[in-house]
């Protein structure tokens, strides 16, 4: 993979209006840290050359949060016209750029760097100008989905205006994609006018793409969780659980003894040396670490 021409654009302009909250909803925390964070680390590893966030709601507050990271740029996208128009507005940061965008969302904190790599690798050995990542799911209600011929991506078909055959499709589009710069925000100026609102989404490109020649192709995470998509507290406190239980499974298969996992609190920087027991009640944060053959008791709360 060429590192030096990856261009990450998060899109973290929405309200967030479930969340009942004056804190922008990326500013929302899981294991400690803003949703946003996760977002960005996962994406750190495949060293991109520009990481621009999109903002829109309580932009000030975002950008304030991340004033001392300076290698995140920002954009503002007011009105709030569509995810194609978020990513239209990151435009003038990415001027006179080659190589691959790739799109992610601000509340989207599972997803891992060994997808992002994959979904980068497939689209630069398809020589795609379009990538989409999808999953497949039990239960398909409310997502676009993914509607192939022959096999491949033909078009991405909303939930409201899919018929009762495309329904049954269980394959959807995650939301997330790799595009190539060249052509990419020409056509994002061409959807509008596909549209009575005037409004741009991002999944109207895969047909604009195919009528107009350019290769489109997909990636399926194997993990359906990795995009789930956080709009509330009662998600948000859903996400946070199974962060919880993946580091607490990996630290029990390296050798750590958890008496209780529920009530159990390990953040994911959190370092455990083998054969130390961890005693209910415990909640390791920050970057601390504990070496091997330690004994950490209820009710203790370390924070490094």
């Amino acid at each position: 993979m060429t590192e030096s021409t990856i261009h990450v654009v998060v899109l973290a302009a929405g309200k967030g209006t479930r969340m009942k909250s004056a804190v922008p909803k990326v500013l929302h925390r899981i294991a400690g840290r803003p949703l946003l964070d996760h977002v960005l680390r996962a994406a750190a590893p495949l060293h991109p050359t520009t990481s621009t966030v999109v903002v829109g709601h309580g932009a000030d507050a975002v950008q304030s949060a991340y004033a001392d990271r300076l290698e995140v740029g920002f954009a503002l996208q007011d009105p709030q016209l569509g995810t194609g128009h978020a990513l239209l507005m990151a435009e003038p940061r990415l001027k006179g750029a080659t190589g691959t965008v790739l799109l992610l969302y601000g509340d989207v904190p599972l997803l891992t760097s060994a997808t992002l790599r994959l979904l980068v690798g497939t689209h630069r050995a398809e020589q795609a100008s379009a990538t989409v990542l999808t999953a497949t799911v039990e239960r398909p209600f409310g997502y676009g989905r993914i509607v192939r011929t022959g096999g491949a991506i033909t078009r991405i078909v909303e939930e409201r205006d899919a018929s009762p055959a495309e329904r049954e499709i269980r394959e959807i589009n995650a939301g997330i994609y790799a595009f190539e710069l060249g052509p990419l925000f020409d056509a994002i100026r061409g959807i509008a006018s596909a549209n009575a609102q005037g409004e741009y989404y991002l999944p109207d490109l895969v047909g604009i793409y195919r009528a107009r020649g350019l290769g489109v192709t997909t990636v399926t995470v194997d993990n359906a969780e990795e995009i789930r998509g956080i709009n509330s507290r009662s998600e948000l406190a859903e996400v946070e659980r199974i962060v919880r239980q993946t580091k607490n499974e990996q630290l029990m298969a390296a050798g750590v003894t958890i008496i209780d996992p529920a009530t159990t609190y390990v953040h994911p920087d959190v370092t455990v040396g083998a054969d130390t027991v961890l005693h209910p009640n415990v909640h390791l944060e920050g970057r601390t670490t504990i070496g091997d053959a330690c004994e950490i008791h209820s009710g203790s709360r370390i924070v490094d």
